[in-house]
């Protein structure tokens, strides 16, 4: 589709368009050309992938033929198709997202499955913390499957707290359910306790942080993605933080990078966690590491 085309006489339909795009993205190594050059004509036109295939041969107006073109253009430059369309599916719901939040990852829904898991015996009721919320996705995963909990979502950045707040209000999830700004644990009360908080925190080695693809590092928040020179910053923070806010019996659950888990969970064993478990994404990697305040004194 490009100024220089000599085929102007053969009609842009959504088979050749979509030809066109896929092969275009193939070429830049996207990792789903085809889905992406498809999902994206989707928002152009206001019609779901099967009505593609159904509509196939229907040319495209010379405005729709510049939205696509537009659309391509920003997906060239490397940003993610969930900022493009400015939402992302994550646990079955779809979250706004935008530059100042993370993009959600499947491999977190493993954060909430084991929120879940972890609580099913109070399902009833019950307090919730998660620190660094971001989208709120996590808090708000975890808010709509236990609806009868108070939920407390914070992050140091108020344009993620916004749009976390937004995510909340569209997606139902605004009974028993705040979204606070602040650092960390200083966003609630001292004497605040919850029977679970969760986390994920950034947690990419300085070092490799502009080493990630150009999706990641030249378009997502920073902030949220550089866990310090070992990408185990935050962690201290959090199983230290966690001991004064959690109930006897209360579960710390937390996301970790690849090859963190055990590093992470000698933290939780150090400061007294007990039921120490460790929990794979859909990837086969140890994504979440979690445990149980003990009431016993830990150790220093």
């Amino acid at each position: 589709m490009s100024d220089s085309n000599k085929q102007n006489s053969e009609p842009w339909t959504i088979a050749r368009l979509l030809s066109w795009a896929a092969d275009d993205f193939r070429k830049r190594e996207f990792e789903s050309p085809r889905l992406e050059a498809e999902i994206l004509l989707t928002v152009v036109l206001k019609i779901d992938r099967v009505r593609l295939i159904m509509d196939s041969r229907r040319p495209l107006s010379d405005e729709e033929l510049e939205t696509y073109r537009a659309l391509i253009q920003r997906r060239r430059t490397g940003e993610p198709i969930a900022y493009i369309l400015g939402q992302r599916e994550f646990f079955g719901r779809e979250f706004v997202v935008n530059s100042n939040v993370l993009v959600p990852r499947p491999d977190t829904e493993a954060l909430v499955e084991v929120a879940l898991k972890r609580t099913a015996h109070r399902h009833l009721s019950g307090r919730a913390l998660d620190l660094c919320t971001g989208s709120g996705c996590v808090a708000i995963s975890f808010a709509l499957e236990r609806p009868t909990w108070k939920v407390t979502g914070t992050d140091l950045s108020l344009p993620a707290i916004e749009i976390a707040r937004n995510n909340a209000l569209r997606l139902g999830a605004l009974w028993g359910l705040r979204m606070v700004p602040g650092d960390m644990f200083d966003a609630v009360g001292a004497d605040e306790k919850f029977e679970l908080i969760v986390s994920n925190p950034p947690y990419i080695p300085s070092s490799e942080v502009l080493t990630l693809e150009p999706t990641v590092k030249d378009f997502e928040p920073k902030s949220a993605l550089d866990g310090g020179s070992t990408g185990l910053h935050f962690y201290p923070l959090l199983v230290e933080g966690a001991l004064s806010h959690l109930v006897p019996g209360g579960v710390l659950a937390v996301e970790v990078g690849a090859g963190q888990a055990p590093d992470v969970e000698a933290l939780f064993a150090a400061q007294g966690f007990t039921d120490l478990e460790r929990k794979k994404d859909f990837g086969g990697h140890e994504r979440v590491v979690s445990g149980k305040a003990s009431t016993a004194r830990p150790r220093s």
